[in-house]
């Protein structure tokens, strides 16, 4: 349990759409709580207010101009891990929830929920600590027999794996294709099939994935 006796709570609202932001709050102000909330809409300002307000709970989207809030998680987790985080976003569900889990979030929300399903993810944060969807929930389990929705990376072969943490680690098509003596397309080939596996899009979302499961 996060508050005692009724005790005002602090929320930090991520999402660089500020309708977003207001509507979470007319949600807070519907669950009867006492809270104060700071507002935030992209990486820099999300660490400015971690690191200059006491927060509770944080309400974070999971996408940013940026790029994914994968990394920012881990940041704060790291330098305040008795924040909660709940992820908000409208990506889908079934397909990312995990991974977000795995970085430390300590729920995953979706933004097509109906109102009293938000209400419940916020006191169920509260009063637990963690929110659970029976979506997520149902995924987690399934990930006791298939541990690649808990580490994406083990769907990667060997030689897939080995490319993928050379272009997070800044090589380009070219370097690998030379670094390995093969040809560039077949790295090129090979770059398609990892995205495709990991079900990514870019080389931002590629060097979150490794740092967060290597």
């Amino acid at each position: 349990m996060i508050n005692k006796d009724n005790e005002t709570l602090f929320f930090m609202l991520a999402d660089d759409h500020t309708l977003i932001r207001q509507g979470m709050m007319f949600v807070l102000d519907a669950t009867g709580i006492d809270y104060k909330a700071f507002h935030a809409s992209n990486f820099e300002q999300i660490r400015d207010c971690i690191n200059t307000h006491f927060i509770n709970i944080a309400i974070i989207d999971a996408h940013f101009p940026e790029g994914t809030s994968l990394q920012i998680i881990s940041e704060i987790k790291e330098k305040k891990p008795d924040i909660k985080i709940l992820i908000f976003s409208g990506i889908d569900e079934n397909v990312h929830a995990l991974k977000y889990l795995n970085a430390g979030a300590n729920g995953f929300l979706s933004k097509l929920s109906e109102e009293e399903e938000i209400k419940h993810a916020i006191l169920t944060i509260i009063h637990k600590g963690e929110y659970i969807s029976p979506l997520t929930r149902a995924l987690l389990m399934n990930s006791l027999n298939n541990r690649n929705l808990v580490n994406p990376l083990q769907s990667l072969t060997e030689r897939e794996l080995e490319i993928a943490r050379m272009y997070a680690a800044g090589y380009g098509n070219l370097e690998i294709a030379n670094m390995l003596d093969v040809k560039q397309n077949t790295i090129s080939t090979i770059k398609k099939r990892i995205f495709k596996k990991l079900k990514i899009e870019n080389i931002v979302e590629l060097i979150e994935l490794v740092k967060n499961h290597s």
